[in-house]
């Protein structure tokens, strides 16, 4: 009889940072329910609005929604949607048919995040008809590739990985039909240009894994850009309470120390191969929205605490940062 493997510290952290995906969902469903956006099927991952959320929490999720959107669909705009989306740590995001309703489908879409995660995401997609609906009207025969951690279809992938096995992911996303720059001569018309997008991911591994991941995917895509959101300023006094929060659930922002500032965001894209990079904290970014649809939400709900929302704005951000060969000219500004 096989011996059981003693939990260690890796695995409850692990298990930490997977409980984020759920504290995510569940503030984006309670956003929705009280209209700062429009998710019609978020609401089939998390069936209850749950608990109240404070007004500065859901004002943070819309700028970080809208903010993401917007480079996301300018991207697919730039490129005709003749292109490839790779969502690493996506959770029970919804971005892919967000993308289908608004008729922005890329070539393909892909997510990778940790197996548990991935087989529920799996389950709630094939028992509910609004989930895969649209996956089958997007796809050419009638079955799917479908096991326990991999859904594959013509135009959306879900990969079960663990991103910090950079090998065995690429191994996976190659399985089912990524486009990459590497194994042998290709005309540039085969490149399908490539957007890499990480929302509160790299910050859970060690700064080694995420620049290894930040420079597989320059080396590996011919045309791409980059997106990621996560924290910044984490030095201030500010900064070490929302850590220290994380610690007392078990949660370790192993990859703080790149997470000090706009610039120190910026130099790890250009150290690792990206010719080009931008960041925003999200003050920024919530200035830099629709002042129309701004105002619609701040006339939702009563904010009573602003300096609050402020602290919480100065401290996540956007960065972004491209490579071109193919010369699309994408410049990122909001």
């Amino acid at each position: 009889m096989a011996s059981r493997q003693p939990f260690t510290d890796t695995d409850t952290a692990d298990e930490a940072v997977r409980a984020t995906c759920d504290d995510a969902t569940v503030c984006k469903r309670f956003a929705t329910s009280k209209g700062y956006w429009k998710d019609p099927y978020i609401q089939y991952f998390v069936r209850s609005v749950g608990e109240r959320k404070a007004p500065e929490i859901n004002r943070g999720y819309y700028a970080r929604v809208q903010g993401v959107n917007r480079l996301l669909d300018a991207f697919l705009k730039k490129t005709q949607c003749d292109c490839q989306i790779i969502n690493l740590g996506a959770g029970l995001d919804t971005t892919f048919w967000r993308l289908k309703d608004d008729n922005l489908m890329p070539r393909k879409f892909f997510e990778v995040d940790f197996p548990t995660i991935v087989a529920r995401k799996i389950h709630y997609i094939k028992t509910k008809p609004p989930l895969s609906k649209p996956i089958i009207e997007t796809h050419s025969t009638d079955s799917l590739l479908l096991d326990a951690h991999s859904l594959d279809s013509d135009r959306y992938c879900i990969i079960g990985a663990d991103l910090r096995n950079i090998s065995d992911m690429e191994e996976k996303l190659k399985k089912f039909q990524l486009n990459t720059d590497s194994g042998g001569p290709r005309t540039a018309a085969y490149l399908l240009p490539t957007l890499v997008l990480t929302e509160c991911v790299l910050v859970y591994m060690s700064p080694s894994q995420s620049s290894g991941l930040i420079r597989w995917a320059a080396e590996t895509f011919h045309t791409a850009m980059f997106i990621n959101y996560e924290q910044v300023n984490m030095y201030d006094r500010f900064g070490q309470v929302m850590i220290e929060n994380l610690q007392r659930r078990q949660c370790t922002l192993a990859g703080v120390e790149t997470c000090q500032s706009l610039e120190l965001q910026k130099e790890r894209f250009l150290r690792s191969g990206w010719e080009h990079a931008n960041a925003l904290d999200m003050i920024a970014v919530y200035s830099m929205l629709p002042q129309e649809d701004v105002g619609r939400i701040e006339r939702l709900e009563f904010l009573d605490e602003l300096e609050l929302l402020q602290q919480l704005l100065q401290h996540y951000s956007i960065s972004w940062a491209s490579k071109e060969k193919l010369s699309l000219g994408i410049i990122w500004l909001f």
